[in-house]
């Protein structure tokens, strides 16, 4: 499906990097590690949303500064992941599951909540339906173990189709 996904946004794919290539004068890609399946770390891929401007101090800007334009649109559509599909075909991400998020949160997981990386991280997941990134903590990793522990082919078409309607409709978006 990922390949399929590739192909069918290629057109998409090759416009976005070539106003990011222009945009950033240089990689229109973002890259950062992340926790996987069975806690392994890998590099995450995603089309670049945030300048490297810097202050007279040498300091990065704040996210808020850096956010440019086209990057606030790929975030609100989600085109922005695009690029993760690489992440599934090399079978460090799958298209449905808990979002892989920073290694750094994984000392303050619960028992219950590090059920999480039991499963491939998703590009789309439970979490994400339930309110995308408007919900708070508690409930995304509540939401993520509820995916593993229910876990069907039923389920992950129904995530599917959700997922399609609220990146269409730009619903449940919070742009930090």
């Amino acid at each position: 499906l990922s390949s399929i996904g590739l192909i069918l946004l290629s057109p998409l794919y090759l416009l976005i990097y070539s106003l990011l290539a222009l945009n950033y004068k240089g990689s229109p890609f973002f890259y950062q590690l992340r926790a996987g399946k069975n806690e392994k770390v890998f590099k995450i891929v995603k089309f670049k949303t945030m300048n490297n401007l810097k202050d007279s101090n040498g300091s990065l800007l704040s996210d808020k500064e850096r956010l440019t334009k086209i990057g606030g649109f790929l975030r609100k559509t989600s085109l922005d992941e695009i690029p993760q599909l690489f992440n599934v075909l090399k079978g460090e991400m799958s298209l449905i599951g808990p979002r892989p998020l920073y290694m750094k949160y994984l000392p303050y997981y619960s028992e219950k909540e590090k059920l999480r990386h039991s499963v491939r991280p998703g590009i789309t997941g439970l979490a994400q339906i339930s309110g995308r990134n408007l919900i708070g903590w508690d409930m995304r990793l509540k939401k993520d173990v509820e995916y593993v522990e229910k876990l069907s082919l039923l389920l992950d078409v129904k995530i599917i189709l959700k997922t399609i309607q609220k990146v269409m409709l730009v619903k449940d978006v919070a742009i930090d």
